[in-house]
This record gives structure tokens, C-alpha cells and sequence, in this order.
């Protein structure tokens, strides 16, 4: 595999051209990311407030297990440096 800046282990919150999803990345393929303890947000509420105090407004947890997300559908990505949200609200 070619270099790609993704770090296993990390929390990221993802944007892809439907959703909006955050989990801990366990694997990384050429097409692939695989996540962990993840969650579908269907509201943050304001990004900014989000990023920055982990705040989220609405949050549907995932079944545990792993989720896969296409690489093809990423907008952008960034670490996520709160408690990964695995309560519905």
C-alpha cells in the first residue's frame, strides 16, 4: 500500500457525501477504512463546537463490530480528540 496519513489506534470524525461518521480506525485498505466503537451522527450541531468541545446533537451508535466506510466517499477526515459517542441521543 502507497503512503496515506491515516493512523490506526486514532479516533477520527468522518465526512463522507452522505454522513458523517466517528469510530477509531483499526484497518485501512486501498479502498477501505474500517472503524471500531462507531457511530453515525445525524446532527452536530455547530462543526465548530463539535471539533472543538466534542459536543454533538444527535448520535445513532453502530451494533458493536466493525463498520466499513469506502474511501471513494470521503469529503475530509479529521482526529477526533473527545470520548468516542457510543449513547444514542
Amino acid at each position: 500500500m502507497d503512503y496515506h496519513p491515516w493512523k490506526k489506534g486514532t479516533n477520527y470524525l468522518i465526512r463522507t457525501v452522505t454522513m458523517i461518521d466517528i469510530g477509531q480506525l483499526v484497518e485501512v485498505t486501498d479502498q477501505e477504512l474500517v472503524l471500531e466503537k462507531a457511530s453515525w451522527i445525524a446532527d452536530t450541531g455547530r462543526f465548530n463546537e463539535a471539533l472543538k468541545n466534542g459536543t454533538l446533537n444527535e448520535v445513532e451508535p453502530f451494533p458493536d463490530g466493525l463498520v466499513i466506510v469506502g474511501r471513494g466517499s470521503i469529503i475530509d477526515a479529521c482526529e477526533w480528540n473527545h470520548a468516542l459517542p457510543r449513547t444514542v441521543k
